[in-house]
């Protein structure tokens, strides 16, 4: 079987082996590599040994090494020439390693996924490297009324941003904001582009980057980058294999790969049954499951009674809230969270970076007190009568809790079809 891969400095975040299960039989391994391996790695490639062994014919190539592969390559691509960078390895049947460039097909891809039409304002692109390039190519060839580059240091840079407040697009090419660190932004207030019509965000991974739910939040059409992660790769699979591959696929793959990395974060009121379920829901799809009361109290050494008696209810919603920061940076998980997680608006953002929210609705009736400090003290239905409205407006699905079994098949069953997974 011939061998491809994914060459970059730090791959943990990487959907790309999933994406190319999809695209193709063969083999997809990621390449980490330290700059100061790279030169050795790559020498072998042009040798035609692919991490020891023969058989190379494929490598797609991310950052930061899309510049660093382009002296190692006998031929490039009229692309790949043009924006400088390559993202494609290929090795042709001479035994030449021909580099090229597919994101201009994912980028063109995701911006007519968005209905956005750069030939009807002025788009401002962050970021100055490789894929600024890459996106200024294709925001040109397709008829782009006026595209700026704000760079750190250039003339048009974050500190003088305002003056293009009538920025009717905006693309983030730079990795802020990308795992794992999360919720940070390349724009410090979106709120100064009021004509802004769609964000564009090449990062996937989190589904919803900060950038993105600002413009959520304000109504701006956005799209995040996987749609042209899976365009580029099927580019790549089509040069590697040589074989055609429908763009119909594209969306089926998103879907598919959606649906295998979003987490399911569970709410709802003390005792309804979310870590029980959670972990039924876990076994049944075959995910990790995660509670974020266990973290807590692994994290404090004490039960969650002795942190409110001892330490008090902030020093909890501190460490519920780093529980979440650090579980729903991952992907594909089941995630059990705390009845009162609803107390901090922010949590509801850090949430869905990556997941969608289920809220388990049992009949406060049936609910148990007993070890729940704020149940014991203010009482099921004042607690109940608070935070309703909340579990409703923070959840993309509302599940009657019917025994655990039957719970955790009837959101199988909810989610399998829903456009939150």
């Amino acid at each position: 079987m011939r061998r491809r891969g994914l060459l970059g400095e730090r791959l943990s975040h990487s959907f790309s082996p999933l994406v190319h299960a999809e695209l193709g039989d063969y083999e997809y391994r990621l390449y980490e590599k330290k700059p100061e391996e790279l030169e050795t790695f790559l020498s072998a490639l042009r040798r035609g040994i692919f991490d020891g062994f023969d058989g190379f014919d494929g490598l797609n190539v991310t950052i930061p090494y899309k510049k660093a592969v382009m002296p190692f390559c006998d031929g490039l691509s009229e692309t790949a020439r043009a924006i400088g960078s390559v993202n494609t390895l290929t090795r042709l049947d001479d035994g030449s390693l021909y580099g090229d460039n597919t994101d201009c097909f994912g980028f063109a891809y995701l911006l007519k996924k968005t209905g956005a039409d750069p030939a009807a304002g002025k788009t401002i692109i962050l970021g100055s490297g490789g894929s600024s390039l890459m996106a200024r190519t294709v925001l040109r060839d397709m008829g782009a009324k006026e595209a700026v580059v704000i760079s750190r240091h250039g003339d048009d840079n974050y500190e003088n941003i305002s003056k293009h407040r009538d920025a009717a697009i905006i693309v983030n090419t730079t990795p802020v904001g990308m795992y794992p660190d999360n919720g940070a932004s390349p724009l410090a207030d979106l709120g100064i582009f009021q004509e802004c019509q769609a964000v564009i965000d090449l990062i996937y991974n989190p589904a919803r980057t900060e950038l993105l739910a600002q413009a959520e939040e304000r109504g701006i059409s956005c799209a995040g980058g996987l749609a042209m992660l899976v365009a580029q790769a099927k580019r790549s699979a089509e040069l590697f294999t040589r074989t055609p591959i429908p763009d119909e696929q594209i969306e089926t793959i998103v879907s598919k790969i959606a649906r295998l990395t979003r987490n399911i974060v569970l709410i709802g009121m003390p005792g309804c049954g979310k870590t029980s379920i959670g972990a039924a829901l876990a076994e049944k799809m075959g995910r990790e499951f995660a509670d974020t009361d266990e973290w807590v109290v692994q994290t404090a050494g004490k039960s969650i009674p002795a942190i409110f008696s001892e330490d008090g209810e902030d020093v909890f919603r501190r460490l519920e809230n780093e529980a979440l920061q650090t579980l729903c940076k991952r992907s594909g998980l089941v995630v059990a969270t705390g009845g009162g997680i609803v107390k901090r608006p922010e949590n509801r953002r850090v949430i869905r970076q990556n997941g969608v929210i289920v809220f388990l609705d049992r009949d406060a009736a049936q609910l148990p007190t007993s070890g729940r400090p704020l149940s014991e003290r203010e009482g099921v239905e004042a607690l109940a009568a608070a935070r309703l409205p909340l579990y409703t407006q923070w959840s993309e699905y509302r599940i009657p809790v019917r025994g655990i079994e039957k719970t955790a098949a009837d959101i199988c069953a909810q989610l399998s079809g829903g456009a939150g997974l």
